[in-house]
Order: C-alpha cells, then sequence, then structure tokens
C-alpha cells in the first residue's frame, strides 16, 4: 500500500510483529520522527539575525565580576614581596627551560624568607614528630627516638579521634596551647602566661590579619588609624587597605640603624588624628626588613606612649631567635610590660605573634603559628574566638610544627644534642651571612648598608642617578623597581624593591634575604657589586 497513510493489512503486519519481538524478549523500537529539515533550511528574518548577534556579543562581553564592579578594597591590595618583580622572575624562569639564552643560568630568588628552598636543612627532631603524628604506625618503629614518640603520643591525644587529620578547637588544640603558654614564661624568666590567651594560628600573618579586623571600625575621621613602622613588611599595608582602614606611617631611623623614636611616634600620631582615629601601633622586632632589633629602653618608651594615647599594641615576634649582633638581645613586649608594674601590665591591651616560618626552623610551608592576647574585654574574647570559628581551625599539622618549635627536646633527653647542634649551626651560618652581606655593600661605592642585627635581610640604600631616574619615569615605574627590574635581567637575581615596603621620599633601597648558602650568597653579592658599578658607569 503507498501514500502517506498506511492500509488496514499493513497495520495488522506491524502489530503481529512487534509483539513476536516481545515474546522474543527484545525490546521495541521507538517510532520514527520525522526527519528534521537540513541544517541551513531554516529561514531567519534580517529582524531575528540582529537580535541573536546582539544577544551573543552581549553574552560573551559582559561578566558579573569586571575590575570596575570587584570588591575596591581587594584591589587596593598590593603585596611587593611577589609582586611584578616576582613574576618577571617566572617569566625569565620559563624562558631558560626553553633553552634561550640569558647572560645567566638560573635565577636566584632572593626575595623572600623562604629558608628551606635556599637549601636549609629542616630540623630532625621537628620533622620526626610530625611523621609520627600523621602516620601513627611508625610509632611502632625503632627508627624514631622515644622524646619525639612522647610528644606524638600527646599531640594526637588532644586530636579527635587520635588523628591529624581531624579538626581542632578553633583557638588551637588544647595541650599545645598549653605548651606555649610554658614556652612563654620561660622565655620570659617566669612571667605568668594563660593558655586561653593563646591563638594557634595560620602562621603570623593569619594572626595580625584577625586582630586587624576585630579592631578597625567607624567612618570617615572616626574610621580606625594603624599606626605601622616605615619600612614595613607588606602585610601591614595589604591588610591595611583590604579593611579600609587608615594607614598612619611612622618612620624609623636608617641614620641610627633604623632605630624608633617616640618623638617619631608622636609626631605620627598627632598629625594621624586629623583625619582618623589612630587606636593601633604596631611594632616589628626584630625589624623585617630592615633587621634592627630594639633595645628594653625602646621598648619601654613604646609601651609608656601606648599607654598614655590608650593604643592597641601589636608586637610582630617572629624573627625573636634570629639575633646576631653583639651586644643585641631580643625582649618580648609581654615581659617588658610585666616589669614595668601592674599600672602598665593590667591595662595595656597587647597581642604578640610568633611563627614556625623564621626563627632556626623555617618550616614557612606548615602554617604554624600562635598570637598571645592579653587584656582583651571579656566581651571581645568572645567575639574573637567566634571570629575565628569561622575559618574553622588552623591547619593541624601546623599546630603540631608549632608545638615542637615551643616544646623542643631538653637536656637529658635522647634528641637534645642533636637539636641543639642542628639548631646553632643554622643560627650561627646566619649570623656569618649577615655580617658577610653587610661588609660586601659597604664597599661598594653608591651601596650603605646598616648592620644586620636580627631577622634574615638586608635593606641596603642605593644611589640612583638623576639619568637613572627620568628612565625610570619614561617606563612609568618607581625608581628602584627600574633598577630591581634591570638587576633581574642582567643577572638573574630577584631582589624587592624598597618602595614595596615604603622609605623616606628621595631615598631607594632594595631587599635581600641572607639565606642562601654561603658559597652562592658571595657569588651573589658579588654580582650585585658588579652590575650596580656598571649602572652608575651607565647612568652617570
Amino acid at each position: 500500500c503507498k501514500g502517506p497513510g498506511v492500509c488496514r493489512s499493513g497495520r495488522r503486519d506491524m502489530a503481529l510483529r512487534r509483539a513476536a519481538s516481545l515474546a522474543a524478549g527484545r525490546q521495541p523500537r521507538c517510532p520514527r520522527l520525522p526527519r528534521p529539515a537540513r541544517e541551513g533550511t531554516v529561514r531567519w528574518s534580517s529582524a531575528a539575525k540582529a537580535s541573536a548577534v546582539k544577544i551573543n556579543e552581549k553574552a560573551s562581553r559582559e561578566k558579573i565580576l569586571t575590575l570596575e564592579s570587584m570588591n575596591p578594597q581587594v584591589k587596593a591590595v598590593e603585596y611587593a614581596v611577589r609582586g611584578p618583580i616576582v613574576l618577571k622572575a617566572g617569566e625569565i624562569e620559563k624562558e631558560l627551560r626553553k633553552g634561550i639564552k640569558k647572560p645567566f643560568t638560573e635565577v636566584i630568588k632572593a626575595n623572600i624568607g623562604d629558608a628551606h628552598a635556599m637549601g636549609q636543612r629542616p630540623i630532625t627532631f621537628l620533622r620526626q614528630v610530625v611523621a609520627l603524628c600523621t602516620y601513627p604506625n611508625l610509632l611502632d618503629s625503632p627508627s624514631f627516638p622515644e622524646d619525639a614518640k612522647k610528644r606524638a603520643r600527646r599531640i594526637l591525644q588532644g586530636c579527635g579521634g587520635n588523628s591529624l587529620g581531624s579538626y581542632s578547637a578553633s583557638q588551637g588544640i588544647n595541650c599545645i596551647r598549653e605548651d606555649v603558654a610554658s614556652y612563654i614564661e620561660r622565655r620570659d624568666g617566669g612571667v605568668p602566661a594563660d593558655p586561653d590567651n593563646i591563638y594557634l594560628t595560620t602562621g603570623a600573618s593569619d594572626g595580625i590579619a584577625t586582630i586587624l579586623k576585630i579592631l578597625i571600625s567607624g567612618g570617615g575621621k572616626s574610621r580606625t588609624g594603624v599606626m605601622i613602622p616605615i619600612p614595613q613588611y607588606p602585610l601591614y599595608s595589604a591588610a591595611i587597605s583590604e579593611l579600609d582602614a587608615i594607614q598612619v606611617n611612622y618612620y624609623l631611623d636608617e641614620e641610627n640603624c633604623w632605630a624608633l623614636n617616640v618623638n617619631e611616634l608622636r609626631r605620627s600620631l598627632n598629625e594621624a588624628k586629623a583625619y582618623c582615629n589612630p587606636k593601633v601601633l604596631c611594632i616589628i622586632n626584630p625589624g623585617n626588613p630592615t633587621g634592627q632589633v630594639q633595645n628594653r629602653k625602646c621598648i619601654e618608651d613604646v609601651i609608656h606612649f601606648a599607654w598614655e594615647e590608650k593604643l592597641f599594641l601589636l608586637a610582630d615576634e617572629v624573627y625573636q631567635d634570629n639575633v646576631y649582633s653583639e651586644g643585641c638581645q631580643f625582649h618580648s613586649f609581654k615581659k617588658i610590660l610585666y616589669e614595668m608594674g601592674p599600672e602598665y601590665y593590667n591595662t595595656v591591651e597587647l597581642a604578640s605573634f610568633h611563627s614556625t616560618s623564621k626563627g632556626y626552623m623555617g618550616e614557612c610551608g606548615y602554617r604554624g603559628g600562635y598570637m598571645e592576647v592579653i587584656n582583651l574585654h571579656p566581651e571581645i574574647k568572645g567575639q574573637l574566638v567566634k571570629l575565628l570559628s569561622v575559618r574553622l581551625c588552623p591547619p593541624v599539622s601546623g599546630q603540631a610544627a608549632m608545638d615542637i618549635v615551643v616544646n623542643p627536646p631538653i637536656p637529658g633527653e635522647e634528641s637534645y644534642s642533636q637539636f641543639i647542634k642542628e639548631k646553632e649551626c643554622v643560627l650561627n651560618n646566619l649570623a656569618k651571612k649577615a655580617k658577610l652581606t653587610e661588609d660586601m655593600f659597604n664597599k661598594v661605592p653608591g651601596i650603605h648598608c646598616n648592620p644586620l642585627q636580627g631577622a634574615m635581610y638586608a635593606f641596603p640604600r642605593i644611589f640612583i642617578p638623576s639619568k637613572a631616574i627620568e628612565e625610570a619615569k619614561a617606563h612609568k615605574m618607581a625608581p628602584d623597581m627600574f633598577y630591581c627590574m634591570k638587576l633581574l635581567e642582567e643577572t638573574g637575581i630577584c631582589v624587592v624593591p624598597g618602595s614595596g615596603f615604603g622609605q623616606r621620599e628621595g631615598s631607594y633601597h632594595f631587599r635581600m634575604t641572607i639565606l642562601p648558602p654561603a658559597e652562592k650568597l658571595k657569588i651573589l653579592l658579588e654580582k650585585v657589586k658588579d652590575f650596580h658599578i656598571k649602572f652608575l658607569e651607565k647612568y652617570a
């Protein structure tokens, strides 16, 4: 039967075939649908075409998140330590891997205090304890010392399910906070420390940002002002920008080995009162990037100033183990505050910070740290714990690493001799490299470097000729950025321009870590010397 319809006999035959198919257990075929028209046969009106083009263009052009619509405070954040110079260094490394010829064979990243990346060996005992906590089956191994096993068991008992993989309390594992408090008491000669005032953090940076977040309030002239040293570690300026607070600069005295002068603090504070409400004073001791170590008298003066002006003190003390110069000694703000008497100790609000990342440990990747906060209002204490609970808890492996920093082997324990040998080796090498760096820089015409009393950086002042300053302006760069970019492109050495840390108008610097091995550091310093002399000759 032909035609669009189907005759009766044809329908009957189809029904019989379908029944036979079902009886045989086969699935019935889907009925055929009419074939669509061939591609291109659909006709569009010119108006429809224009509308479709506009829709497509709109979809491809518009984004919800753009530079114009993003959070302006985030856009304002700058972090020079990993800024444009480091991105350029990464590009050069890729080119070297592709075989592109350069005047050097490697990029030396002297821009950041990453000890292990620079070749420093981990402290054996710390790694043993963290390994035992991470894989408890190793507790049965004779390869690990008993003092390491003892600490690992204690940490694991403080973890949910005896596992490092569980969340901890937002404030941190209780037994580790107890160890931090004991460490502070030993360090400060018996000054009492309460575990309830200890907060374990994701590195010191997390603690600093958290405290700033809870401190900042108000609007207009009532907006919180945060006093920071210039030069400063860019975490502070970045956090202040992100939180839309007011940065209040006070300048360290470069002519006096980057000393902190209370008269400069008073000048800065009085000027800031015209446009904000200064209520936070940040101190970095030992200094980053400047390396100065504050003496006892200076700390007393700062505490008295904070007490007098009703300022909340933030003491960044992550380099407390890194003191090299003779006659210099680390004094914690907490200890000096206590020794100044109850009038100060019971009233001045102080947050102090420490970390696994610096010192002799150099364990940057574990992101371990703590803060001790004293004289906090009880209701604010609850608010702080609430704020910390939003991020659940700091990395538990980092908490374990922090525990070994504050609870290392003691005399008479199996691991003590190896631990002390490794610790002193790291710190002695850093002291030698600090002196080497200072001496070599000060032999170069147009470079002046203050003594590196502590921390792990040099921050030399460099002379940049006016001709080079004009060329930097033509490239829309700060003069020291221009200098550092040229240094990178011609030698492969990556340092950070002083403008990323702040400096007095008309002065130029760069920050360079002293962490590379001694022989490599000598080569680096020689290259900087040769580059600087050629730079002066070129732009004289």
